[in-house]
């Protein structure tokens, strides 16, 4: 069977492959390396850091659903300064292998800047940053920041005038299309479609949320299609790349995400349920694209019909 070349441009950040990890759930990666090769990936995605340390919610945090999990984290994380101090070496070493891209998470336009400020400083070696948008805007009551066009473009403007560096946006579940063209109108080089679903899971024994908060973000493959539809909605408004999130548990699981237009997927819950389970993936992937018949995966892109 001929070889199929895999490699795929995500808004300027180059991939060997289209697999990438999903912030949050492949920490900084060195925490895999005894369990893969984890520069044979496209891309790694680090656990979201802010200008300062967030010290997250109060456990439990975690809650297993059918086909699925519930998250209430709180993006809990060192910072960009603690990041940079625990893992940068690793980065840097990494960054020579597969692309690095640097989650930046805020709770305020500023704290975003300042963020990705620290990031161009001190992380010369980060091939891209994701800006994620779902996280909360304290001073607007608690909505994420990018639940609607304005507030997502104000973030994306606002962080595009201090980086030249390609920026991708980790988009709520919300008004997708909608939101994704205000993204690229902004500045935003791609997208991460989507970010885990709100959701609520109550122990009928206790009458308490399994959680330390009534509500959490829902993930796995229990949502897969619905992400695979928001991708789908996202790369029929924009033109600029989409990467896939949802779900993704084998290569099939991506290659649909491939179909609806993404050039890009994101392994996450799977890193969790299968450490390792990113570059079979990948190569259940490259499977699927010889078997239909191309050179290149990006013949495959957006190729659904219907």
């Amino acid at each position: 069977m001929s070889s199929v070349s895999m490699a795929v441009n995500l808004g300027g950040i180059p991939m060997k492959n289209p697999v990438n990890t999903a912030a949050g759930t492949f920490a900084a990666g060195w925490q895999f390396e005894n369990l893969m090769d984890v520069g044979a990936l496209g891309a790694i995605t680090t656990k979201g850091a802010a200008a300062e340390p967030w010290a997250g919610n109060p456990q439990p945090r975690l809650h297993e659903v059918t086909s699925g999990m519930m998250n209430s984290v709180g993006l809990m994380n060192p910072g960009v300064r603690g990041l940079v101090r625990e893992s940068g070496d690793y980065l840097r070493d990494l960054a020579t292998r597969t692309s690095v891209i640097c989650q930046v998470a805020g709770h305020s336009v500023q704290e975003y800047v300042q963020a990705v400020e620290l990031f161009e400083e001190l992380a010369p070696w980060a091939a891209g940053l994701e800006i994620n948008i779902s996280c909360p805007n304290i001073a607007k009551g608690g909505a994420a920041m990018g639940s609607t066009p304005e507030g997502a473009a104000e973030v994306i403007r606002a962080c595009r005038a201090v980086t030249k560096r390609p920026l991708l946006v980790k988009m709520a579940p919300t008004r997708v299309a909608e939101i994704a063209v205000a993204l690229e109108d902004a500045g935003a080089d791609a997208l991460t479609v989507i970010n885990s679903i709100p959701a609520m899971a109550i122990n009928v024994h206790t009458r308490r949320s399994y959680l330390s908060r009534p509500t959490g973000g829902l993930s796995g493959p229990c949502l897969h299609p619905i992400a695979v539809r928001m991708a789908w909605e996202a790369a029929q408004a924009v033109s600029i790349p989409i990467c896939g999130v949802g779900g993704i548990m084998t290569g099939e699981d991506a290659a649909e995400f491939i179909l609806a237009g993404c050039t890009a997927v994101s392994v996450g819950m799977a890193n969790l349920v299968e450490p390792g389970s990113a570059l079979r993936i990948e190569r259940e992937l490259e499977l699927w694209a010889r078997e239909q018949g191309v050179s290149d995966i990006n013949e495959l892109i957006g190729a659904f019909e219907c």
